[in-house]
Parts: C-alpha cells; sequence; structure tokens
C-alpha cells in the first residue's frame, strides 16, 4: 500500500518569525533603509505617559499604513487582516505569531483625531523622502497611484 504524506498542520517546531519571513522581502529592504527614531520625538506629545493604559507604539501604527499602501489593500479594516495572516508583515511590524495586531479601529482613530492634519503630513512624507534620497527609485520601479 501507498505511503501518504502525513499532517504536518500540528507539529510543533521551533523557530523565530525572523527566520520565516523571506530575505528578499520588500519590507525587509525597506526597513534597513529607513530610521523610525525621529518619529518618536514628533509624536510623543500626543501620548500621554501618565495617566490610563500604555499606548500602541506610533511606529507601528505608521507602519500599518505604509503596508496599506505598499500593497494596494483598500481599507485599514482588510489590512489588519492581512497583517493578521501574512508572516512578513507582522515581522515588519514586530510582532510574533501569536500576538494580537493593533485593531484598525485604533490605527483609524490615531490618524483622525490623535495626531493632528499638520502632525500627519510631517510624519509620512519625511519618511518617505528619507528612504527615496537614500536609495533613488529606477525610472522602471515607479508605481504612482
Amino acid at each position: 500500500m501507498e505511503e501518504w504524506r502525513k499532517d504536518a498542520r500540528r507539529d510543533v517546531v521551533i523557530t523565530d518569525i525572523d527566520a520565516l519571513a523571506p530575505e528578499d522581502h520588500l519590507l525587509r529592504k525597506i526597513e534597513k533603509v529607513v530610521d523610525y527614531d525621529w518619529l518618536y520625538e514628533r509624536l510623543d506629545p500626543y501620548y500621554n505617559h501618565e495617566v490610563g493604559r500604555p499606548g500602541i507604539d506610533p511606529v507601528v501604527l505608521i507602519k500599518m499604513v505604509l503596508i496599506q499602501h505598499l500593497f494596494g489593500i483598500p481599507s485599514l479594516r482588510q489590512t489588519y487582516q492581512r497583517i493578521q495572516e501574512t508572516i512578513p508583515y507582522r515581522w515588519f511590524l514586530g510582532y510574533g505569531l501569536l500576538e494580537n495586531i493593533p485593531h484598525f479601529v485604533t490605527v483609524s482613530y490615531a490618524f483622525c483625531k490623535r495626531f493632528p492634519p499638520e502632525r500627519r503630513k510631517t510624519t509620512t512624507a519625511p519618511t518617505a523622502e528619507r528612504g527615496l534620497r537614500r536609495y533613488p527609485p529606477r525610472t522602471r520601479t515607479v508605481v504612482c497611484s
């Protein structure tokens, strides 16, 4: 009788998320060139560190919106769903396989209510600009949306 491959869905494997995210993935390339430290300084006034529960890391919120725009995901709700099931997206955010991703409403609230409009522009534009200055795109890789 023929031997069939066994069901490996419940096998326990010890690995880290870094080993599961492909080395040549676009988000790995972005992570190598973008420095997010300056964002903490700019967004710190909009977080109260003394009262209430700890806030979600603002860089994670910005990275979630970046994923949405880079991969053409139409809504934050769909972005949230894709991040839950896509290992390189989780890796980019710094979340493990079993950790809860910030809810899409949290991201929406941060950009609509917490961060004022002028801060939204001065937060997202320089991130892209710094990356483009350091690694200018070739004309065949530019995508307009």
